[in-house]
Order: structure tokens, then sequence, then C-alpha cells
């Protein structure tokens, strides 16, 4: 037998863009999982101790057909303002390069502390709760549910879709926020994996393993950080930041040994000792076994005193202007985010509520906003959720 229930704001997903929300809605507000814990992604985020954020927080670091769209709810609810919240809740941080904060301990602090502020607010958990059928009576939203086997009927005045993207499908990434948005007449950005290793075509075993530091640039994107050498292509930091601005047939541009004049230096150790061969003097600036492999793919050899300033030149290109065409990525298996999801245009970028259907709300990952690496996804969803909540709980009261 069906029971039916109703309440004011139903939201699809506990994570941390759905449970933010929630905190903030008000009381009778519902948040409805499918897995049976909530805030996976969290918890698995930042290896386990969960990047929450960033010092450096700005629209720039944000990607979206609409670069504009994410400043009204990343001005009102800041870097500062969670920040406020952990120190709230006496959760030891620290931070890393660029601004990036972690937990000192376990990612499970701040899916605790999503969780008493959901408490104190009056919203519920529902978790081992599966979404079928949603639709609008012209009053409310009716959604059948099946929580914990049992067939259930909510009729809500509000609905929020906080379900992601399709990244990670391990942990239970779904296509469903992009399917409602679709019913309810939002067009989509075209969805792609972002923040993922690059593949080639060629062979990178002999390098496995291998990290340097390095500029990636790609599209109008450049970062300044490590990159990886994988049995598959490219990953690391510096790669998975310009996975997002990389589209099929793009070239990226690999600068390694960044912020060093390495034709001078070369020239340099030249005149110091010129029987050095090339390999060696070229591992003082990178790891041996790619030192050994831009040499070759240079096409010299022998000692600095044998090469000329053209070729030492050349050499110095191999290594700061190398130019590469991944054949693609390693897809959303691999990927933290989706790029892409609900466009802009047709949200209100105040309260993240849909200009088609009044009380339908996205928020989160299923929009088209991502952020960079480095903890600004999760800030947008903390901005987007708590704009979205305090939102409805206006609303809520404006109607009594």
């Amino acid at each position: 037998m069906t029971t039916v229930e109703d309440i004011g704001t139903l939201i699809l997903g506990a994570g941390a863009a759905g449970m933010m929300c929630a905190a903030h809605a008000g009381p009778g507000a519902v948040v409805v999982e499918h897995r049976a814990a909530p805030g996976e992604k969290i918890r698995i985020s930042g290896g386990g101790r969960c990047n929450f954020t960033n010092l450096h927080v700005a629209p720039e670091a944000f990607l979206s057909v609409n670069p504009h769209f994410a400043k009204s709810a990343l001005k009102r609810y800041t870097q500062w303002d969670f920040l406020d919240l952990v120190a709230k809740h006496r959760v030891p941080w620290h931070e890393k390069t660029l601004g990036q904060l972690f937990c000192d301990d376990s990612a499970g602090r701040i899916i605790d502390l999503l969780r008493a502020e959901m408490a104190a607010a009056g919203a519920a958990l529902w978790l081992s709760t599966s979404v079928g059928e949603i639709g609008h009576d012209g009053s409310r939203f009716r959604v059948e549910l099946v929580r914990d086997g049992r067939p259930v009927t909510v009729r809500a005045r509000r609905l929020v879709v906080a379900t992601g993207g399709k990244s990670i499908p391990k942990i239970g990434a779904t296509d469903l926020g992009y399917r409602i948005a679709r019913q309810f007449g939002h067009a989509l950005v075209e969805t792609r994996p972002g923040l993922v290793p690059l593949t080639f075509g060629g062979d990178f075993t002999e390098l496995a393993g291998v990290a340097a530091e390095a500029r990636i640039a790609c599209n109008g994107g450049a970062f300044d950080e490590a990159l990886l050498f994988t049995h598959r292509g490219l990953s690391g930091p510096a790669i998975l930041q310009v996975s997002s601005y990389w589209r099929e047939g793009d070239e990226i541009a690999v600068r390694l040994v960044p912020g060093t004049d390495l034709p001078g230096a070369l020239k340099a150790a030249r005149a110091e000792a010129g029987r050095r061969d090339l390999v060696t003097v070229l591992g003082q600036h990178l790891p041996k076994r790619l030192a050994a492999a831009r040499v070759a793919a240079s096409g010299l050899a022998g000692n600095l005193a044998e090469q000329s300033d053209a070729k030492l030149a050349h050499l110095a290109a191999c290594v700061q202007e190398w130019r590469l065409k991944p054949t693609g990525t390693e897809g959303y298996r691999k990927a933290e985010v989706t790029l892409g999801g609900v466009e802009t245009g047709t949200l209100d970028a105040r309260t993240l509520e849909s200009r088609h259907q009044p009380g339908l709300h996205f928020i989160g990952e299923v929009v088209d906003v991502t952020g960079w690496l480095g903890g600004y996804n999760f800030q947008w969803a903390w901005s987007s959720g708590w704009a979205a909540g305090t939102a409805i709980r206006a609303a809520q009261a404006a109607s009594g």
C-alpha cells in the first residue's frame, strides 16, 4: 500500500548542495538519497579529508556558458561564511597549496557538520530512497518514492534537484537531474567529464609514475602545477585543471621547468662544464627518465660542448614548447566533476529557481557551473545550496 505525505520542500540528493540547502530551507524539508549514507562524494574527496573550499574563490575560477551566473550566490555566501560554519563546529583544518583547505582528520567531519545543521533546522533525511515518477498537479509536485522497499508518494510545494552530475558512477552518479530538467522544459548544456586525466595514442609506459612541475595551457586556461605521467597518458593537478578547457581535437601546450630560462641555463652549463652529456645536464632540471625522453625527442646526442646555440635552443623548445594532442579522457569514472548541465538562462541567479516551473530549484553540480580543482566546486555547492535554501525559507515565511 502506498502512503501519501504532504511536505513543504523535497530535496533530491544528500550531497554537499542538497544538505546545505536543507540546513537553510526551514522546518519540514526532507532530503532523499538513494544510497545508504549521505555525502559520499564528500567522504571520498581530498583523499578522505575533503578539500571543502579555497581561500581564493572568485568568479573567474568557474566555467559556464554564462560566466556571470554564479556571481550572485558566490558573493552572498562566501568561503569565509563556510569557514565560520567550520569554526562553529570546531572542525580542525589546514591550508595546502594554492589556498586549498582540508580537514585535519576526516571528511566525515564535514558530513557530521551538515547533518547537525539539518537537524537544527528541522530537516529530515531519508536514506535508501529511490525516486520514481515526478509530476506537478498545478499546486504541488507529486513524487513517487520507494523508501526502504515501501512505496511513498510525496506531495511537496517545492522541489530541489541536487542530484549532481555523471562523474564517479561507482558512488551512484546518474543522469536523474538532467531528465527532470528536460521534463520541465529546461535546456541542457552538453555534459562531459571535467577535472579528468587525459589519454594519448602514444605509449607513455616508459614514463609512467614520473611527476614534474609544468605550465599546461589550452583554450585560454593555463595552470602552473604538477603533471603526472600514467600508462595511458597524463594526469596530475595541472592536467586535471586544463582538461576542463580541452575539447576533442585540441592540442595542449606543455611547458616543463616553468619560470626557468632553460636556453640560458643550458648555455651557462656548457661554458662551465662542456663535457657533461645532455641527459645529465637536463636531469638537473627534470626527473632523469623525463630528461632522457625529451633529449631523445629532440634528436640530439653527445655532450654540451658539441651543441651549438641553435641546438640548445631546439632542446629547450622540446622541453618548454611541447605540444601534445590528447585522444580523449579517462571518462566519467575518473572525472571529479561534470561540465555542462542545466542551462543557466532558465534559472534565477539569486534563488536557483526555475523560470519555467515555480517552486523548482536546481543546485550544485547539476547546473552548468563548474569550478577549478581545489575546493571550488564544494564552494559552489555551499553557495548555491544556501541561495536556494534561504530563498525557500523566505518564501515560506512570506506565505505564512
